[in-house]
């Protein structure tokens, strides 16, 4: 349907985008209505209303806080866990369970050209974060008897790029028809003074508006409709920049499955006060998460009679999601959170600029917002050493050498469990693969000292 001009020109009048009227004005007809196509699509009731909200005086924080309750991995007993993870494995193996990974962003702020995904760490196998995961999917479905589909959610900016990273690596070992690609949602970025920022001439500059529009992604993707049609029951949702990332763990699965909660998520404990991750606690009542740029500090420093957080239940973003829950609410009002951002934008008198400092408004909604929706949140707190290794930064703290030591470590005390000697494993390179260990089992001690010894003698 070809777009109304009028009604478009008198949108952008009302709400005083004068100057993308201009452009709209001076397009050859056809990039005129693509424009205007692209205006219609605005929510911009949503889009100022959020940033109106952002923009009030901060008021003092008064919403009732308290701590959620919580299982921890380290208090079951051996037969516990042994019974929690064969639940997960019944499901595993019935083909009831998903994964969906969000990998949108762009490795530019860690030097890399290309998604995210794409990045390779610097393990001595050179295998990108894409590949890891793919493996440890790989290593699951081969022991289950069953394909785990997997749903990775990309952005407008890099989903091209993506398929063709997967379809020049053979999917990793991966059936193709089980890789659902679909691309995440976007909201126009405003500047300081409400306008609306272009990205090239005729066109309105876009961005990702954030891991809470998953769902609604899934169901304009159709990607409910393929999980439905595979019988899922649950999805598990993580990052891709999470180095460790236990993909479909079936522990985690088997706990969320046994208290039957529409959601599960895996929380560990914070460093410090200071850490930038939020918390799970609960808000009015209700399962939430208190980002750490808004926790009061009242709170963010309580701490118990033994010296820890009273609220130390990092929120890392690992979360199962019953199926029927995410179709409830593909369409839910969750709030927008609104960012100041540094983004390229064009403009007609100096053409593209790059700016040095946040220039503009991004809205996004984050998936923890859903949380309140719940009748009740299952956490499991687990162990940061063997589950969160995120890239974010180039260097430092949540870097790739940071998550790469992370991955020596715990791969070095899978094989002194499996009866290897802390000198054996001295100035070796260790990286065992995902497609040999999902959790560190199975791994010989014969086999990996012949496997040292060759490489002592190679060097």
């Amino acid at each position: 349907m070809e777009p109304n001009l009028k009604q478009v020109e008198e949108t952008l009048l009302a709400y005083k985008q004068e100057h993308v009227l201009t452009v709209l004005r001076q397009l050859p007809q056809a990039a005129k209505e693509k424009l205007a196509a692209q205006i219609e699509q605005i929510d911009f009731e949503s889009l100022f209303k959020s940033i109106a909200e952002q923009n009030r005086q901060p008021v003092s924080f008064n919403e009732p806080i308290s701590p959620i309750p919580f299982e921890d991995w380290a208090d079951y007993g051996e037969r516990e866990q042994e019974a929690f993870t064969e639940r997960g494995w019944e499901l595993l193996r019935s083909g009831r369970i998903g994964a969906v990974v969000v990998a949108g962003g762009h490795g530019s702020r860690l030097g890399h050209e290309g998604p995210k995904g794409t990045l390779d760490i610097g393990l001595p196998s050179r295998k990108s974060l894409f590949q890891l995961q793919a493996e440890r999917l790989l290593y699951l479905s081969r022991k289950a008897g069953k394909a785990i589909p997997w749903y990775i959610m990309t952005s407008p900016d890099n989903h091209e790029a993506t398929v063709a990273f997967f379809r020049s690596a053979d999917y990793f070992g991966y059936s193709a028809r089980d890789c659902f690609f679909f691309p995440q949602n976007t909201m126009p970025a405003l500047d300081f003074n409400g306008k609306l920022l272009l990205s090239g001439e005729g066109t309105i500059r876009l961005a990702p508006s954030g891991n809470g529009e998953c769902f609604a992604a899934l169901k304009r993707s159709g990607a409910i409709d393929d999980m439905k049609q595979r019988g899922l029951e649950w999805l598990f949702y993580y990052n891709v920049d999470n180095a460790l990332i236990k993909v479909a763990d079936p522990a985690f699965i088997g706990v969320a499955a046994s208290h039957d909660n529409p959601i599960a998520t895996k929380a560990i404990e914070k460093t410090d006060e200071e850490e930038k991750i939020g918390v799970i606690c609960l808000k009015n009542g209700r399962p939430a998460v208190l980002e750490y740029t808004e926790i009061p500090d009242k709170i963010k420093k309580e701490k118990t009679i033994d010296e820890r957080l009273f609220y130390g239940l990092g929120h890392i973003s690992i979360h199962l999601f019953k199926l029927d829950f995410i179709e409830a609410h593909a369409d839910a009002e969750i709030p927008y959170h609104v960012a100041a951002k540094k983004m390229d934008v064009w403009d007609a008198e100096v053409g593209l600029i790059k700016p040095a400092e946040p220039n503009a408004y991004k809205l996004e909604r984050f998936i923890f917002d859903f949380f309140p929706l719940a009748s009740r949140l299952t956490v499991l707190k687990t162990s940061r050493q063997e589950e969160f290794a995120p890239v974010k930064n180039k260097t430092g703290v949540d870097s790739p050498e940071s998550a790469r030591k992370l991955i020596r470590e715990l791969h070095m005390r899978w094989l002194q469990a499996a009866g290897i000697s802390t000198e054996q494993l001295r100035n070796a390179e260790i990286e065992i693969s995902p497609l040999l260990s999902y959790g560190g089992e199975g791994l010989r001690k014969e086999e990996w000292l012949e496997i040292l010894k060759q490489e002592h003698s190679n060097k």
